[in-house]
């Protein structure tokens, strides 16, 4: 007689967060290790999915704790003990441990086996998020697509398209943005009161 095995419950959110935190697919691939910082939560309004993590996010084990995080907080309006309340902000990055560096200067992309892996686990149970922010040109690539990357200048003006499905594109906020938002003045005047809008009421329901 044939026995009818149990089927096997699905992973929880925790259960999931758990098995990626202990992660070492890329280990042997990365220059300081494996140390996935990431942080989710059952009730999270807004995803913010970033690129990967920098050095300083490495050593501290905190996203965003850089000063580019310091600036997508100045994007936002939102300040630090809002931005890290986990219970309605959850951030997963494109790559979820620091890539290294590129041969000439600048971090390296994320790890391309991350975010195939990861995301359907850790963001497919976050079923209360209302707005994910696309936060730099792989984390818009990991969503859109790679025509939407190329054309980041279109991608981000045009927001209301990707609006649409709930998704909000942006520029990464690190010190190169700086000369490329002040050729284009329509992103603090435009993009900017949309974004803080959009945030605003995902996070208030």
């Amino acid at each position: 007689m044939r026995r009818h095995l149990r089927p096997m419950p699905p992973e929880t959110l925790d259960e999931a967060a758990t098995a990626a935190r202990a992660c070492t697919l890329c280990g042997p691939l990365l220059p300081l290790g494996p140390r996935p910082t990431f942080r989710v939560s059952d009730t999270a309004r807004l995803l913010i999915i970033g690129q990967a993590p920098g050095t300083k996010v490495h050593n501290t084990g905190i996203p965003w704790n850089d000063p580019s995080g310091d600036r997508l907080r100045l994007w936002l309006g939102m300040d630090r003990d809002v931005f890290y309340d986990s219970s309605r902000i959850a951030i997963v990055p494109a790559g979820l441990c620091y890539p290294g560096r590129l041969p000439r200067g600048g971090d390296a992309p994320p790890r391309p086996e991350c975010a195939p892996l990861w995301h359907p686990r850790l963001i497919t149970p976050m079923r209360q998020v209302r707005l994910t922010l696309l936060v730099g040109t792989y984390a818009i690539r990991t969503v859109l697509g790679r025509p939407a990357a190329a054309a980041l200048g279109e991608t981000v003006r045009n927001f209301e398209g990707p609006l649409s499905r709930h998704l909000f594109p942006l520029p990464h906020p690190s010190w190169r943005t700086r000369a490329w938002a002040a050729q284009r003045p329509w992103f603090d005047a435009e993009v900017l009161p949309a974004l803080r809008e959009a945030v605003g009421a995902a996070l208030e329901g």
